[in-house]
C-alpha cells in the first residue's frame, strides 16, 4: 500500500486490529497504540479517527465532520488524512 492510495469514498473503513485508539492524558491526545509504540495524532487527525468504526463509509465521517464544524468544507483534507492513516496500514477497508 501507498500513501497515494485513493480509498473510494462509499467505502467503509476500520482501523487495524494492531491499533488501539485512545485519548492519552499525559499526552493531551488521542493516540494509536500498538504493541512496540504509539503514534501522537493531532486534533484533526483525532476528530477523523474516533470515526472510523467499522460501521461508517468515508462519505459518513465526512459528512459527521462537517456536521459537528459547520461551514467548512473538510472532504479534500479528511480524504487526504484517511488515505495517509492507509498508506500507513493504521487503518484498513473492512472485509
Amino acid at each position: 500500500m501507498s500513501a497515494s492510495t485513493t480509498l473510494p469514498p462509499d467505502q467503509v473503513i476500520e482501523i487495524q486490529r494492531q491499533y488501539r485508539l485512545q485519548w492519552e492524558v499525559a499526552q493531551g491526545c488521542h493516540v494509536l497504540l500498538y504493541p512496540e509504540g504509539l503514534i501522537q495524532l493531532s486534533g484533526s487527525a483525532g476528530e477523523i479517527m474516533k470515526r472510523v468504526d467499522g460501521n461508517t463509509s468515508i462519505n459518513g465521517i465526512v459528512a459527521s465532520l462537517e456536521q459537528t464544524f459547520p461551514g467548512n468544507d473538510l472532504r479534500q483534507d479528511v480524504i487526504g488524512f484517511l488515505e495517509h492513516a492507509y498508506g500507513k496500514c493504521w487503518i484498513r477497508v473492512r472485509p
